[in-house]
């Protein structure tokens, strides 16, 4: 890498430029970014503040709520029961969650029978017709029930459990039969309870065992405990050019996250770092392994990071997601298809995904080269400043 020494360094100037004019402008508190290649880092920047009050300045090791950031790590786990021969993506959803037998589509003349089960191959496609609580629709609106119970109960003995909530919501109407659109919605938490059903144990157990411990993940869990609270970036909002920590319970996870929680969930759950998610995304970057450690085989590497829409469906996210052209979707997270239409300079093959705070990661397989970047602003998934930043690198690397 040292043959590359001085592009680097002009690279971290560039991203540098960016994210302090960021802080300066108020446009986020701050924010810590990653890029490597071939899994040696060659820019790095942080920036700005994870406590505002506190003055606590963005570290290395500072910890981030990943929110849907955490569907990725939960669509590797259902690849490591695949290629294990544990299930098949053909399974239908009720032969693990009783909850899913007999489900019901909502349409204006009232709930009607699903043409045929729901899969797991559904829920990683997000083509299962679970919705997000939406007020919009019948089925939106049931979800949102069922989450409002999650959050009144959160500190109550009564707290919901991951198994509890996911049959919970398979007793919902669906907003469409399984496999004939796209949605965003609730599958990758049904995917945790079912690695929960498959494995015997809880998830938080199963992910530690197959995943972190071996990674060396060391600060990624469902929970952040008290020696690690320091570190943890705290949300924030931008209200009359002032940050107001904005703490929220949304989509039941417990906004401070102290202690271990009874929902596990597989689609919005995780806290994690910059480093900790690098070793995560690196390990697919190099066909499923990481420093002698094999999470996945090649081939299921492979599998997991290249699927596609079908058309239909392809069309529903398109519709649905205005920023996402471009892409397809597959395995819980977006690869790029059409680099052409996008919103972004991309390549084909690329993959990755985001969390609703800000957190990102992606991956360019033939390039070799990961980009991750974490920051805790409301509403932001892939943001315009991690679009400005992505759009840097690739004009410098590629």
């Amino acid at each position: 890498m040292d043959m590359y020494k001085d592009r680097y360094i002009s690279l971290t100037k560039k991203l540098e430029t960016v994210l302090n004019q960021a802080i300066e402008d108020k446009y986020i508190p701050g924010a810590n970014l990653l890029v490597l290649k071939e899994g040696q880092e060659i820019a790095y920047c942080q920036a700005g503040y994870t406590d505002v009050e506190g003055r606590i300045p963005v570290r290395r090791d500072s910890i981030y709520r990943m929110y849907s950031l955490s569907k990725p790590i939960t669509g590797a786990a259902v690849m490591i029961l695949m290629e294990r021969g544990l299930i098949d993506l053909a399974d239908p959803v009720s032969k693990y969650l009783p909850g899913f037998v007999n489900q019901k589509v909502a349409t204006d003349a009232g709930p009607i029978p699903v043409k045929r089960d729901m899969m797991i191959k559904d829920l990683l496609s997000m083509t299962s017709g679970l919705p997000y609580p939406d007020p919009s629709h019948p089925a939106g609106r049931e979800a949102d029930e069922v989450f409002r119970n999650i959050i009144d109960n959160l500190h109550s003995a009564s707290a919901m459990t991951t198994l509890q909530i996911a049959n919970s919501l398979g007793k919902c109407s669906l907003h469409f039969q399984p496999g004939e659109h796209w949605m965003y919605g609730t599958s990758a938490d049904i995917l945790g309870a079912i690695v929960e059903v498959v494995s015997g144990m809880k998830y938080s157990e199963f992910l530690k065992k197959e995943i972190f411990d071996p990674l060396g993940m060391k600060d990624t869990a469902f929970y952040v405990p008290s020696d690690k609270q320091d570190r943890f970036a705290k949300l924030y909002e931008n209200v009359n050019d002032t940050f107001i920590e904005k703490p929220t319970n949304n989509l039941g996870i417990e906004y401070t996250m102290k202690n271990p929680p009874a929902f596990e969930s597989g689609g919005a759950g995780l806290a994690s770092t910059i480093e900790d998610y690098a070793k995560f995304a690196t390990m697919l970057l190099n066909h499923g392994e990481l420093d002698g450690v094999k999470i996945l085989s090649p081939k299921t590497v492979e599998f997991f990071t290249s699927g596609e829409l079908l058309p239909g469906q392809q069309e529903d996210m398109r519709n649905r997601e205005t920023l996402l052209a471009g892409y397809t979707y597959s395995n819980l997270m977006r690869v790029m298809k059409k680099p052409g239409l996008a919103f972004l300079n991309g390549a084909i093959g690329e993959y990755g995904w985001d969390g609703w705070l800000g957190t990102y990661f992606c991956n360019f397989p033939n390039e070799k080269i990961s980009f991750l970047f974490m920051m805790q602003k409301k509403d932001s998934g892939t943001d315009t400043l991690t679009r400005k930043l992505r759009n840097i690198v690739m004009a410098e690397l590629f």
